[in-house]
């Protein structure tokens, strides 16, 4: 068939502009824990392919393209041949800011025949904070430096007026100009190799695609099909303060399947509101691994899901709402209750609740005469599942990057790493235990502004058909003098040289009753 074979080429192009992106990349946060995202779309932007990178990048492109064309148009611009287009406006790319979307037009023979547009998260884009990640915003202008969407490409040529703009508001312009670069170099790659495909196959490639979305429709539908109808509803809770944020979906599943989240609490003055790019990532996701790997997650795919959420709730926040934490660990929560849901419907095939949380550090200063900026999420445990116990010390979920090497971490920023290890033990019992989480610990070496955006630190993740929840997070500082200071799951604190941090990320729950 060889509408297939082009559409696999079509999956490898993505896949190779992604590894351009990782290559390329000046922050280690791309380099090395590949935080990015590459996907195909036609000239209609329509999704054909994707490769397999970060979830919530993935499931928000199917909302984002189309907001940013519908963006586009309103403002009466067109893109032409040599353009780029950049921007982290998160109401219109659909996750947060620091993940800054790139999208560059391809041109072949003179007609616009598709779009390569990849996701990267930059460590810093502005604001207050270290990271760019505001556990107190109130707003999404303290969290960082807004662009909407503007053509850093001209016909060829960089908008250096707005690139400057953009650089004057971050603290480290090296890293922005470099990540950037290689965003662009990877549309580049992908875009020559649409031409190259186009070039031996000629118009073929545009029915192969229609042929492959119709085909990802059609095959999603008949794995929907062998799922039990019905309605399924479940809760999950988020940690703010003292309060718990519901989370609450309605899924309906019949031909396709209608998430409601119309049971959600309302919106919050706290960076924990989710675009709905998030939402739907967050709602795909559980989905897509319920059936059958060879299925093309594409626009086909994604048509057979479909998403609600009352505007001004915590799940569709209305405009300037603070999103930053939305992305990471609302849409973790967003995943778990939809596997709650879903595990109501077939409960031999849905995994007891994972980690639940990015564990995300952020953490920044000057350092001999130079600003420094550090983000990395930390992995836990996964579910016990059904036949399975679940795994340990791996990123789980809606994030699906690697770890910092420590050597690479030491040898970029003043730190010192003292553990690295499993938290042994932390995973719920079961007849099939929940995964351990990680203890991950250092010193700074020089005065350092550290935040934290976790979640599980009160509750531990769910087991499910009996089996216990697995062990909740925390964080603590030892200080220098001896001290030791515990850390709520969403804080700002200075450290001194010599202060230590040790994060112990929560457990899987465990599947089934334990027998002793």
């Amino acid at each position: 068939m060889r509408w297939e074979l082009i559409y696999r080429a079509t999956v490898y192009i993505a896949e190779e502009a992604g590894i351009a992106l990782r290559n390329s990349a000046f922050s280690p946060n791309i380099r090395e824990r590949m935080d990015h995202s590459v996907a195909v779309l036609n000239a209609s932007g329509e999704i054909v392919a994707q490769a397999e990178h970060i979830p919530v990048h993935l499931g928000s492109f199917y909302v984002g393209v189309k907001n940013l064309f519908n963006a586009l148009r309103e403002a009466g611009v067109e893109l032409e041949e040599g353009d780029v287009v950049a921007l982290n406006d998160p109401y219109i790319s659909g996750t947060h800011l620091n993940d800054v979307m790139v999208v560059t037009p391809v041109f072949w023979r003179g007609r616009l025949v598709a779009y390569i547009v990849n996701k990267a998260h930059h460590v810093d884009v502005g604001g207050p904070v270290p990271g760019s990640i505001n556990p107190s915003a109130k707003t999404i202008y303290e969290e960082g430096f807004v662009l909407p969407p503007v053509k850093i490409i001209k016909r060829g040529e960089v908008n250096k007026e707005t690139l400057s703009i953009w650089l004057s508001n971050v603290k480290t312009p090296e890293a922005t100009i470099g990540d950037l670069n290689a965003q662009i170099a990877a549309n580049r790659v992908g875009t020559r190799r649409i031409v190259e495909l186009f070039d031996k196959y000629g118009a073929l490639v545009e029915e192969a695609w229609k042929r492959a979305i119709e085909y990802g429709r059609l095959m999603t539908q008949s794995e929907i099909s062998k799922w039990p109808r019905g309605v399924y509803v479940a809760e999950d809770y988020l940690e703010l303060g003292d309060k718990s944020l519901k989370i609450a979906v309605r899924l309906t599943i019949g031909e396709c399947v209608e998430a409601d989240y119309s049971g959600t609490d309302p919106q919050v003055d706290a960076p924990l509101n989710a675009v709905l790019g998030v939402t739907y990532a967050a709602t795909s996701f559980p989905i897509r691994c319920l059936i059958r790997g060879d299925v093309p997650v594409n626009e086909g795919f994604y048509s057979c899901i479909s998403v609600k959420a009352p505007e001004g709730s915590l799940l569709n926040p209305k405009r300037p709402a603070a999103v930053a934490g939305g992305n990471l660990e609302t849409s973790q929560r967003t995943a778990d209750a939809v596997f709650k849901a879903l595990a109501e419907a077939m409960p031999d095939k849905v995994p007891a609740a994972g980690s639940g949380t990015m564990m995300n550090v952020m953490m920044g200063g000057v350092y001999q005469g130079k600003y420094w900026s550090y983000y990395e999420t930390i992995g836990g445990g996964t579910g016990g599942r059904p036949g399975k116990h679940g795994v340990s010390g791996v990123h789980v979920n809606m994030t699906n990057t690697l770890n910092t090497p420590i050597e690479i971490a030491e040898r970029t920023y003043p730190l010192l790493f003292t553990a690295y290890r499993i938290r042994e033990g932390s995973g719920g019992r079961g007849k099939w235990r929940g995964g351990d989480g990680i203890v991950r610990a250092f010193k700074v070496l020089a005065p350092t502004r550290l935040a934290i955006l976790a979640d599980r630190f009160k509750i531990g993740p769910w087991g499910i058909q009996g089996g216990e929840a697995g062990k909740p997070g925390r964080a603590y500082v030892k200080k220098a003098g001896g001290r030791t200071i515990q850390l709520d799951s969403k804080t700002i604190t200075d450290l001194e040289p010599g202060d230590e941090v040790v994060m112990e990320t929560p457990g899987g729950g465990g599947w089934g009753p334990h027998n002793f």
